[in-house]
């Protein structure tokens, strides 16, 4: 992609609800194609000038003050949606009016629904259970996780679903076997490597007794295609972690070169795990004692970029060290690209490009609005960045 040497806003475009997910970039024969969701259930395909390609309402949201906590009303689509080339097909989760989750599938070229299909688990309680982790394609599925709402209400658990990418058959199910909560929520989602193994961080359990069975709460599971877990790491303070809700589910699993796994959470530690032998339970794998963190990390050219609550922070990956290098203010989930890292600030409301090797910001740019607190901005290939805000807009920046 072009280099960043600017950032300006030159197009906004007015949507129907509060922006939660991460835009999409696409690209068809008439340019990029930005996909972005709203809280009031509507996919919108979009341009580079504001100006809408389609848009396709789904159906009613949640109202949020018929839920027994939470903070987002209406609850429509929170986790970003994902796109899937060997279909064509844009894959997101609508929470409906009624209290139920279901997974759609519109064409991306014209928003046209290819099918539906319910996505709650049997036996679930889907007035608790919030879907606000990415969707992923992975071999041939859809992969859809679920955690709780915001104030850890009800019988709410863990799970990861799997849906055929052509809306047939059955769910594939995995639940994390915690009595209640140990919710995968963290709006990176899931990850997943060559071989198609999935890799979920996990939050907090009920179990708080350190004397008792281990629930796998506090974790990164590794799945296989069925399900089947592979491997699993827990720090043996979960317990602990637990009864203070200091969990690793804040972060997603970055998959690394050399078969590494990078995770950090609430506690403020990092870890570095290996794939197929993530370390089981307290495991001694390289860790780090780094910072809060929440959102989605990225990683380049042997720098992994952790969203830490004061500050996103730099962390030099040689080998199985860690070493800790600049610190910057914004603390949004950073991606990298044009040789800058591209940060939100949630509170000042700006977007910032980040010099890599030192943090120094090279530009900035006022949006216009409030983001939400894990707000992901999203890179074009053709010189622009967008991001989603509280009140309803995608701003459109020009990056060169």
């Amino acid at each position: 992609m072009p280099t960043v040497s600017t950032l300006k806003v030159v197009a906004t475009a007015r949507l129907d609800g509060a922006v939660y997910a991460s835009p999409l970039v696409l690209r068809d024969a008439k340019g990029p194609l930005i996909i972005a969701a709203t809280e009031n259930n509507t996919l919108y395909g979009l341009r580079n000038d504001g100006g809408a390609a389609w848009s396709r309402h789904i159906g009613t949201p949640v109202d949020g003050g018929t839920l027994p906590c939470g903070n987002i009303n209406p609850s429509g689509i929170t986790g970003t949606p994902a796109y899937d080339p060997a279909t064509g097909l844009v894959f997101a989760v609508a929470f409906l009016s009624g209290h139920k989750h279901e997974l759609v599938a519109v064409d991306a070229e014209t928003g046209n629904v290819a099918w539906t299909k319910p996505v709650d688990p049997p036996g679930s309680h889907p007035e608790v259970q919030q879907q606000r982790a990415a969707l992923l394609v992975s071999g041939g599925k859809v992969w859809v996780a679920y955690g709780g709402l915001y104030g850890d209400c009800g019988p709410y658990h863990g799970y990861v679903v799997g849906v055929a990418t052509s809306g047939q058959g059955n769910l594939a199910i995995y639940q994390v076997p915690s009595a209640r909560e140990a919710g995968i929520w963290t709006p990176a989602g899931l990850a997943a490597d060559q071989s198609g193994h999935i890799y979920a961080s996990v939050g907090n359990g009920a179990e708080t007794n350190p004397d008792a069975k281990y629930d796998m709460s506090d974790s990164v599971i590794e799945l296989d295609a069925n399900l089947n877990v592979v491997s699993f790491f827990a720090p043996s303070t979960w317990a602990r972690e637990n009864s203070r809700d200091l969990d690793l589910g804040t972060t997603g699993p970055v998959l690394l070169p050399g078969g590494k796994v990078f995770v950090a959470g609430k506690a403020g530690n990092a870890y570095l795990l290996q794939q197929r032998s993530l370390g089981g339970l307290g495991g001694r794998v390289p860790s780090i004692a780094l910072c809060t963190a929440f959102g989605g990390a990225a990683y380049s050219g042997g720098t992994v970029y952790v969203p830490c609550t004061n500050g996103v922070r730099a962390l030099r990956i040689n080998g199985t060290t860690m070493t800790p290098a600049w610190q910057a203010s914004p603390s949004g989930s950073p991606v990298v690209g044009g040789g800058v890292v591209l940060s939100i600030d949630a509170r000042g409301g700006t977007l910032n490009a980040l010099d890599p090797a030192s943090g120094t910001t090279k530009a900035k740019v006022a949006l216009g609005g409030a983001t939400t607190r894990f707000a992901t901005p999203a890179f074009g290939d053709d010189g622009h960045a967008y991001v989603g805000t509280e009140n309803g807009s995608l701003v459109i920046v020009a990056t060169s």
